[in-house]
């Protein structure tokens, strides 16, 4: 009874004594103290939760001490029962954690990463990755010995990358005859204090990864603007500054936790393995794959992993970006058709390129303009030959006419496949089924067992294809594609409050990338955009067209100065006008070859000043300039160097009630323009000079 009563008394000390007593080969609690424990006071115990939380910092965490060993708990009490023996199994509460891959510092902004089979390393940052010995896969693409170096990008705005070492097929051969090869392969890349630690800790089917530190103009263009240089590298205090965090820092990456990393879905893993398994025989031809779904569920990071994965059976594969907002390899607004040949690590900002067909829209959204949408997706896939396998990116937009619109677009581009994302957190989109597109009315096309009276057929949009001359005399015939359906569980930290401000982040992002063209490859120095010399445009030279609004002529050169331009190549021959500007008076549908800021008009020399990274021998085709919704990022404006006084094309006192002036102020107006209009806040002041 008293032994009860005195641990009633002592119950609430028992949480910190247990935890005491886990941690007791961590702290190395003496006897005295080890007595009193039941008895601490106040000050005691918060003494002692410090002792604890500093051991824990130190890597010694109590909850999982039975799965650490320390020289103390090494030490055998002398009362203490004989230990086991060597070969007895691991306790049941000690679950067996893979050994952490070995990093080794190998010059300034080097290091070795060695893998074992079946392991990954999740980093954030960029780098130069070069497989010595074995093969690693990174966002589906697989990299093995011999293959040229490989530019990675792992950014804070996606999903961190992981290089994994994957399974690859040897020769029968003893370990030590694998060793003697791997050393003889390691001679001309390493000293022989490298190879001699790889060599100790190699082991049968392991990968070894040489990390180089990268620096490419676009990065150095990017880092160099305030706020942007945490989109590759976060700084974050750590306790533990061991040599794998001094290598990784001099490489310019830092480790990341596995959770952080990418993970698909056994289902989107499936997907991917059926649609390579297709693309890769060539009975079926060349399969159209169109992947659609809501916001944010994974559709872009679906369709990087896919094109690795084909580039790693085949040697091209086309894409067709039907995504105005988030494009893939081109700044915002435009709708464009592209041959990939090389991997595609990164984000888009990091891999801008130039399309074989690509038209400016001029907006980040198609809405209250479909049908220029549809005519402007139809005219860049009358470019597509089906001499490799197509990528269809979609719009996010999948409700109500975005629905209607999708299943234009299923006639339209006749896929043979159709993969369908959906998740627990989106929107309801029903399975877009062959049978369910049959029957559906689309906005501008008709269903088969319904008849519209608006809207044209689709042998309107077919007629106008052209295919190639063996296509021509035996066409392909669509019978209905193939439904595959993909459950995501796509985390991300978008939500619907700050997904217009995250969206708008990447496609400044984008617009940077694209504006890192004209710098000077490294090692030069960066040379601000105010200090580049531009093309000196003539007023007689070019068109103008303002696509997203309306503009009184007298403001046109308003609106023009300090945008950016869509340099395009109309049919219309512009020559002959003996001054200018010259105004177009309807959106032309036409050939864009690049984008460039119109940094100055010299209204006495008659002169646009165009700063653009198209190379000259493609300016000789431009004819056209058209402005849209998207603006120059003001980090371009504001943030430049070696300016002095007041920043040109910057004020606080903007008439935003000049037509023009912003992408809502001086549009049409219609009733559902008039319900989502939003007072502007510009900033930005266009001057001629």
């Amino acid at each position: 009874m008293a032994d009860a009563q005195l641990l009633l008394k002592r119950g609430p000390s028992r949480s910190t004594w247990l935890r005491a007593r886990k941690a007791r080969p961590q702290l190395v609690l003496s006897r005295r103290p080890r007595r009193r424990l039941g008895t601490l006071r106040w000050c005691g115990r918060r003494r002692l939760r410090r002792r604890l939380l500093q051991a824990q910092a130190a890597g010694a965490d109590w909850r999982e001490s039975g799965c650490l060993v320390s020289r103390s708990a090494a030490r055998r009490p002398k009362t203490a029962a004989p230990s086991p023996a060597p070969a007895a199994a691991p306790a049941p509460s000690c679950p067996t954690t893979l050994p952490i891959p070995p990093v080794r510092p190998a010059g300034p902004g080097r290091a070795l990463l060695l893998l074992p089979r079946d392991q990954g390393f999740t980093f954030s940052g960029i780098c130069r990755v070069t497989c010595l010995y074995g093969q690693v896969q990174v966002l589906g693409y697989t990299i093995s010995q011999g293959h040229p170096a490989q530019d990675v990008f792992s950014t804070y705005t996606h999903s961190r990358l992981t290089i994994n070492a994957v399974h690859y097929s040897v020769p029968e051969k003893s370990k030590k005859e694998v060793k003697r090869e791997a050393r003889a392969l390691l001679r001309s890349h390493l000293n022989r204090d490298d190879r001699c630690w790889l060599m100790k800790n190699f082991s049968p089917l392991c990968s070894i990864v040489m990390l180089e530190q990268l620096r490419t103009s676009t990065v150095n263009f990017l880092v160099s603007h305030p706020g942007l240089s945490y989109v590759f590298v976060q700084e974050s205090p750590t306790f533990q500054i061991n040599s794998e965090h001094l290598a990784l820092r001099s490489v310019g990456i830092k480790r990341e936790k596995k959770k952080n990393g990418l993970r698909l879905t056994e289902s989107a893993l499936s997907a991917m393995e059926e649609l390579v398994t297709v693309s890769c025989e060539e009975v079926d031809g060349c399969p159209v794959i169109l992947v659609c779904g809501s916001q944010d569920v994974g559709k872009s990071t679906f369709n990087r992993y896919l094109i690795n994965q084909l580039l790693n059976s085949i040697s091209c594969v086309d894409y067709l970006e039907c995504d105005l907002g988030q494009t893939e390899f081109t700044p915002p607004g435009c709708i464009s058709l592209l041959n990939i040949t090389e991997p595609i690590l990164g984000p888009p900002f990091t891999h801008q390129r130039t399309p074989q067909k690509m038209v400016y829209y001029g907006k980040p959204s198609c809405k209250n303009n479909y049908e220029n949408y549809i005519e402007i997706i139809q005219y860049v896939f009358s470019s597509y030959k089906r001499e490799a396998p197509l990528i269809v990116n979609t719009m996010g937009w999948v409700s109500d006419n975005g629905l209607l619109l999708l299943i234009d677009l299923i006639r339209l581009l006749s896929p043979s496949h159709v993969v369908q994302f959906s998740s627990g957190r989106s929107k309801y989109m029903p399975n877009l089924t062959p049978d369910y597109v049959d029957d559906m009315d689309g906005l501008y096309t008709k269903s088969k067992s319904r008849i519209r009276n608006r809207g044209f057929q689709l042998a309107e949009f077919t007629e106008s294809l052209e295919f190639a001359d063996e296509e021509k005399e035996s066409p392909v015939v669509f019978t209905g594609h193939k439904l595959i359906c993909v459950q995501s569980d796509f985390a991300f930290r978008k939500t619907p409050r700050n997904r217009e401000s995250h969206n708008k982040v990447l496609r400044d992002l984008a617009v940077l990338g694209y504006l890192g063209q004209l710098q000077p490859p490294v090692p030069k120095p960066l040379y601000p955009l105010h200090g580049l010399t531009p093309y000196q445009v003539p007023f007689n030279a070019v068109a103008l067209r303002i696509t997203h609004a309306d503009v009184a002529p007298t403001h046109i050169l308003y609106a023009v100065n300090a945008s950016w331009v869509g340099l395009c190549k109309i049919l219309d021959d512009v020559r002959g006008y003996a001054n200018g500007p010259i105004l177009l008076a309807q959106t032309p549908i036409c050939d864009c070859l690049g984008f460039g800021i119109c940094r100055g008009i010299d209204m006495e020399k008659r002169l646009y000043h165009i700063l653009t990274p198209v190379p000259p021998e493609e300016l000789r085709n431009v004819n056209c300039l058209l402005v849209g919704a998207i603006s120059i990022p003001q980090c371009v404006f504001k943030s430049q160097r070696g300016l002095e006084g007041t920043i040109p094309y910057v004020t606080t006192d903007y008439n935003s009630k000049l037509p023009g002036a912003s992408e809502k102020i001086g549009a049409r107006e219609t009733e559902e323009t008039r319900e989502e209009k939003v007072h502007p806040k510009p900033k930005l002041y266009r001057k001629i000079n």
